[in-house]
């Protein structure tokens, strides 16, 4: 998903993954999948087969740390925050991690064709010493999205070379 916020000093671009459900629709599923399940368990261990209840309890656990799991992945972020004199990219999980700034007036966009049709294009923010790939998570319409909007506020510095296109 990407959005982008304009005000009079700025322009503020947020790149993330698509999150289908949240953290709290996570929980209430783990929680619907653990009653029965550790129910069952539960019955099972009063008449006699105990190793289920625990067995029930570990299966419960891999499921919810799994769902943790995703759900951390998928509050990876982008954040390009582009002013009259610079631009500044971060990345990371809840807050920034990493942090680049370039001086706008040295700062490209390079845009290397998609290999496959269902890919976007590989967009990589560049100057004279360095380079960051920004939205290397997104889908395709996320990603020729995120190419239009910085397209109009950077230059198009390098174009990949055309690569054919397999299937």
């Amino acid at each position: 998903m990407v959005t982008s916020t304009r005000n009079a000093q700025k322009l503020l671009i947020v790149a993330k993954p698509n999150h289908s459900s949240s953290w709290r629709s996570n929980q209430l599923a783990l929680l619907a999948i653990a009653v029965p399940s550790l129910g069952a368990g539960i019955g099972f261990a009063l008449a006699g087969a105990w190793p289920i209840l625990p067995l029930a309890g570990l299966e419960i656990a891999a499921l919810g740390c799994a769902l943790y799991y995703v759900n951390w992945k998928l509050q990876y972020r982008h954040v390009i925050t582009l002013d009259k004199d610079k631009v500044v990219i971060d990345k990371g999980h809840y807050l920034p991690k990493q942090r680049w700034e370039f001086e706008r007036h040295t700062a490209g966009l390079a845009v290397t064709p998609e290999q496959h049709p269902w890919d976007g294009p590989r967009l990589t923010l560049h100057n004279d010493s360095e380079q960051v790939s920004v939205g290397e998570f997104l889908n395709r319409d996320d990603c020729l999205k995120l190419l239009a909007v910085l397209r109009k506020e950077i230059r198009v510095g390098t174009h990949g070379p055309t690569e054919k296109v397999t299937l």
